[in-house]
């Protein structure tokens, strides 16, 4: 008989080796439901979508400069466990992870040769490839983090709750029902969107370590070479997730956020310097005044394809990673005050993702600009993003440096993100335990391996991404019942 306190983990584990099954032994069904849904929730939903994100924005600035940004996330009296750069590295590693390097160049010179509503390949279209970049980037996920980061930090520091998602609806629908069926499913469905977030990276990071490999080296990209891949970093990821925060997680992050900083300041300078800074200024100048109307455009009365492709999907894809990241964050913030907090989590990363892609996005454009390559040739090293940033790269000085330098930062991405999940994924199924047993932690980053080979075998990994998109559909509605909750909680406190 199952122990109630299993539940979760119990359930959990069904649920996820359930949609594995599908998807490697009946991928075709499966491509086509998790197409069929997905299509169906951005067409109908991507309003509330638009909306939802935009919410949790001014929600969160609302709280940051409001007389509640002062209160400690914990007793009145702790402090910090971590030092800042540390915990800045740990938190930008998960919540980023090996999108930030995947996308950098690939994603602006999509916008470049394909815009919405405009010709290609045009000094229009270059703004308009940095504006949309930032925006994608920047404060709207980052935001959307916080909200279940804020709130489950305040609840397990402050308020001594377990660390699981359920424990924020405590004001709202009280302790008999968190404890019930209804918050078990939402802790179910928490490592599900976990689950699959962190598979379809692990899967997105070894097709990019792959085709730099062979890039660079002439290492062919085949399935069993992509599946030593995975077998080396997953014993990197377990090891370090075994070993703890402070011993594993920490200073793999460290290290993570250093060889990141460097990658930066060599692509500096190499690359088109001016073009870069003005890029950088133009570009936050456009994203700062348009972000309210950006936030929400839909073209209502014509093709809104491009919206619901890169914008929705963007969005969908934040609010699934919400409760892994947010979990994560909230772990690693005790002591912090709330105004801290929000600096933190929201402001300083989204400049950092501003940099990136102003820096790696002006290096691509700059291509297309300066006559180097023509604009088909970037309509195609556009569509193969894994190898693009390789492609990119070789066109500057000291190309072989920078690709070998990204190739490190995509591993040490990488291992950021599978080993913060893994560690995440045990404290869900743990009752929220803050340092999970690692008999969990094994089993957790053994699943997620198995998972992405599974799945590079079946074909490919967007399904999974999609499916994993249409699933936390539900969390738009949970994360705006924890605004709810936590704004409940925070007028109980005197200040």
């Amino acid at each position: 008989m199952i122990k109630e306190k299993n539940y979760v983990f119990y359930l959990s584990m069904l649920l996820t080796g359930g949609i594995a099954i599908w998807a490697v032994a009946l991928n075709d069904s499966f491509v086509y439901v998790s197409n069929a849904v997905y299509n169906f929730l951005t067409v109908k939903f991507g309003w509330l979508y638009l909306l939802a994100m935009l919410l949790f924005v001014i929600f969160i600035m609302g709280i940051a400069f409001s007389k509640y940004g002062k209160l400690r996330l914990g007793d009145d009296d702790s402090r910090p466990e971590y030092k800042t750069s540390s915990w800045f590295a740990m938190l930008f590693g998960a919540g980023m992870g090996v999108g930030l390097v995947f996308w950098g160049i690939s994603e602006p010179l999509s916008h470049y040769v394909n815009p919405m509503g405009m010709e290609g390949g045009t000094a229009e279209a270059a703004y308009f490839a940095i504006k949309s970049s930032f925006l994608h980037w920047g404060i709207h996920p980052w935001a959307n983090y916080s909200i279940i980061g804020l709130a489950l930090a305040y609840f397990q520091f402050r308020k001594k709750k377990p660390a699981l998602i359920s424990s924020i609806f405590e004001p709202l629908i009280g302790e008999k029902r968190v404890n019930g069926a209804l918050g078990k499913t939402i802790d179910v469905f928490a490592v599900f969107a976990t689950v699959a977030g962190v598979t379809t990276s692990l899967g997105l990071g070894v097709l990019q370590i792959n085709s730099g490999l062979e890039y660079m080296f002439g290492i062919p990209s085949t399935l069993i070479i992509q599946i030593i891949i995975i077998a080396v970093i997953t014993v990197i990821y377990i090891w370090t997730a075994v070993a703890g925060i402070e011993k594993g997680i920490k200073i793999i992050s460290d290290v993570n956020l250093i060889i990141a900083f460097i990658l930066m300041a060599l692509a500096m300078v190499v690359g088109p310097k001016v073009e870069i800074l003005n890029n950088f200024t133009n570009g936050l100048g456009q994203y700062i005044c348009n972000i309210i109307p950006d936030s929400l455009k839909l073209v209502v009365y014509g093709d809104n394809s491009w919206i619901q492709d890169w914008r929705i999907f963007y969005w969908a894809w934040w609010i699934a990673w919400a409760p892994f990241v947010g979990v994560f964050i909230a772990r690693i913030s005790k002591g912090r005050t709330i105004r801290e907090f929000i600096a933190g989590v929201v402001l300083a990363p989204s400049l950092g993702s501003i940099a990136w892609f102003a820096i790696f996005g002006s290096l691509g454009i700059h291509l297309g600009e300066g006559g180097i390559l023509s604009i088909e040739a970037l309509e195609k090293v556009a569509a193969v993003p894994e190898t693009g940033l390789f492609t990119v790269l070789e066109k500057y000085p000291m190309g072989i440096v920078l690709s070998v330098a990204a190739l490190i930062l995509v591993c040490t991405f990488f291992i950021t993100s599978a080993n913060s999940g893994t560690f995440v994924l045990s404290m869900l199924t743990s009752n929220g335990n803050l340092n999970p047993p690692n008999s969990k932690k094994v089993l957790w980053g053994i699943v997620q391996s198995l998972m992405a080979i599974g799945l590079l075998i079946a074909g490919g990994l967007k399904p999974l991404q999609i499916i994993s998109i249409a699933a936390a559909f539900p969390f738009i509605f949970v994360m705006l019942a924890a605004c709810a909750s936590l704004l409940k909680a925070l007028k109980s406190e005197h200040v």
